[in-house]
């Protein structure tokens, strides 16, 4: 057999490599868009794979596929159709989605992709001849029946970003979480000094300190469901404007039945089609929320990386694990490289935002938005970075951090902000004094008050008990 075969379809002849699954409108877009070399993400091909799956299924139930209509299929080509989507769903057919992620703005080229190797595929399965001119499988009548690329593609967008959200995003954050606060919980005896602006304030627990980062990522977490609910919206059933024509009124709610059931997720057709095809308001409010949890994921990070820096020079009040070297000059030196992912992907997880909002606005025009590919490349890509920089950061830095008491208590004496304690009883303007003379002559705010007597001993040290500062009433 010859390296390349030719196949006709409604524009003329196209000649594409011989053993491939897909067809001429694949081969099409294979050679228009030399872009990125990188295809659309491996996920949203399974969702697309599962939304057909889905779709044959009701179109068979429906008598659709077995009908009357045009070519009606036998029950085995039927469900060697079913079988077919499932594998695709499945991810056995990855390497035959080589079409770009810079592409027709509908995703017209990776839904006819997905067409042609299911209706292929199936004819193989079925018993026939998958290089047949005349294969009884075809990639519109069958395989499409029903659907739009303009309902059917960002269904799958939908599909593949709850999943990815649901199965990846969430357990790591709930992991992250859950990390910090046990050590948060184990480390509400260690005093260390507070700051704001950088700058030297009132003393608090280490405790405290990591259990306010424990808060920010169960913050997260509601984020993230709320991204997925995003989302939970389907637009299938209303084919190519809204309308629903070419297709069975029951079509698109049958669907998101299968398609919540197979997931587990409660997906819903769309409350109103015309607007559900059009735009893509749900996908800019679900990556939106992704963008608060990269700006939460950038402050954790580099806090640590603060708390953590040193370790003669800095702060040190944590022990970061030594992970690999950090110099390949200096020797010795450790960096803090968990965080400082973590921080990257955050900050590309917010250019991806400014992707999506564009894409959002300026893509959605009349009947159909026609940025899809690039909005949905940029959420999973977002969604895969958040999982897998926020579990390798937890597993491998916050799980093996430990507290460093003795860095964190020594900075506390010596502290300025000692005199905030000293208001109630001497008034905020000579606390203030004590502050600016202990800074000048390097005395402690404690050694200055004795000198001068500013209060009886023990109300001194009442009134500059560290730890009464921590937990004040």
């Amino acid at each position: 057999m010859t390296d390349f075969r030719i196949e006709r379809d409604s524009m003329g002849s196209v000649r594409l490599p011989a053993r491939v699954y897909y067809g001429g409108q694949t081969q099409r877009a294979v050679e228009n868009f030399p872009i990125s070399g990188r295809p659309l993400p491996a996920a949203l091909i399974h969702a697309l794979g599962l939304v057909k799956w889905a779709a044959a299924t009701v179109n068979r139930d429906l008598g659709k596929l077995g009908g009357s209509g045009k070519a009606p299929l036998a029950t085995r080509q039927i469900e060697a159709l079913r079988n077919a989507c499932r594998e695709v769903a499945d991810g056995r057919f990855d390497d035959q989605f080589p079409v770009d992620v810079y592409q027709t703005g509908s995703g017209t080229s990776t839904n006819m992709n997905a067409n042609e190797v299911i209706a292929n595929r199936a004819v193989e399965l079925s018993g026939g001849d998958r290089f047949a001119a005349d294969r009884p499988i075809h990639p519109n009548d069958h395989v499409n029946l029903g659907q739009s690329t303009n309902d059917a593609f960002p269904t799958a967008i939908h599909v593949a970003v709850a999943r990815a959200i649901e199965n990846d995003l969430i357990p790591a954050l709930a992991r992250c979480q859950q990390t910090l606060a046990g050590k948060a919980a184990a480390w509400q005896d260690v005093l260390k000094i507070g700051r704001t602006h950088l700058a030297d304030a009132t003393p608090l627990a280490l405790g405290q300190e990591i259990g306010g980062m424990a808060r920010q990522l169960e913050l997260s977490l509601a984020r993230a469901r709320r991204a997925r609910h995003s989302v939970l919206e389907l637009p299938i059933g209303g084919t190519a404007v809204g309308t629903g024509i070419n297709t069975h009124p029951e079509f698109g709610v049958r669907v998101c039945r299968l398609l919540a059931d197979e997931t587990g997720l409660p997906f819903v057709e769309a409350a109103d089609h015309f607007e559900a095809n059009a735009q893509r308001d749900g996908l800019v409010e679900c990556h939106g929320q992704l963008r608060s949890i990269a700006v939460t994921l950038f402050a954790v990070a580099n806090n640590l990386r603060w708390l953590g820096s040193g370790p003669r020079c800095g702060f040190h009040e944590v022990t970061l694990p030594e992970l690999q070297p950090g110099s390949s000059i200096m020797p010795g030196k450790v960096n803090p490289v968990l965080c400082e992912s973590l921080m990257q992907v955050s900050a590309r997880v917010l250019g991806n935002d400014q992707t999506i909002a564009l894409a959002g606005a300026a893509g959605g025009q009349f009947q159909l938005n026609v940025m899809m590919p690039v909005m949905a490349d940029a959420t999973l890509e977002s969604i895969r970075l958040l999982a897998n920089a926020t579990l390798a950061f937890t597993e491998l830095c916050v799980a093996r951090m430990e507290p460093n008491p003795e860095a964190c208590e020594a900075a506390v004496e010596q502290s300025l902000a000692m005199a905030t304690a000293l208001c109630p009883r001497i008034g905020y303007e000579r606390a203030a004094a004590l502050a600016k003379e202990a800074f000048a002559t390097g005395k402690t705010i404690r050694q200055l008050c004795l000198e001068k007597q500013v209060l009886p001993e023990a109300q001194l040290n009442e009134a500059l008990d560290p730890w009464r500062m921590t937990r004040p009433g």
